[in-house]
């Protein structure tokens, strides 16, 4: 019996990038789920470079790729200045892809102790407001008490 062709697999790869494909704006738009004007912005700050077409914007898949790390480096409290530096590293061929990755690991092992003191802090301030919190119970039951003697 012969198998049955994979049509998930046929329309992942119909549906991939191919290296020269083009967007529109409100298809990146609608892809990430942000506005044109966070679009706009983005390319106003540098990080993305579109190409005109016609009066339109037409953006690579390298635009694409980056709109998408600049989302991810936002939703992790980077800053833009940062975001563009992570880029910046990754030149227009790769060749900086390595300086990135190192960099990014720095920056997820410093985000990741800042995280755990702040962890830390928030188990020993829970602890004192346990002890506290406790004494008032105490001192509240005692004052109870006295009140019905």
């Amino acid at each position: 019996m012969k198998p049955k062709p994979d049509r998930t697999a046929k329309a992942a790869v119909a549906s991939a990038p191919t290296l020269d494909a083009l967007y529109g704006i409100t298809e990146l738009a609608q892809e990430f789920g942000i506005s044109l004007r966070a679009i706009r912005f983005y390319e106003d700050k540098g990080l993305l470079a579109p190409r005109r077409i016609n009066g339109g914007r037409a953006y690579t898949r390298r635009d694409r790729v980056r709109l998408g790390l600049i989302l991810r480096g936002k939703a992790v409290g980077m800053s833009l200045a940062e975001i563009e530096h992570i880029l910046s590293l990754y030149g227009d061929h790769g060749e900086g892809h390595a300086q990135q990755l190192e960099y990014l690991v720095g920056r997820i092992d410093a985000a990741m102790t800042e995280l755990e003191t702040r962890r830390n802090n928030i188990e020993a301030m829970l602890g004192e407001l346990g002890e506290v919190r406790t004494q008032l119970k105490k001192s509240l039951a005692a004052k109870r008490r006295a009140r019905k003697a």
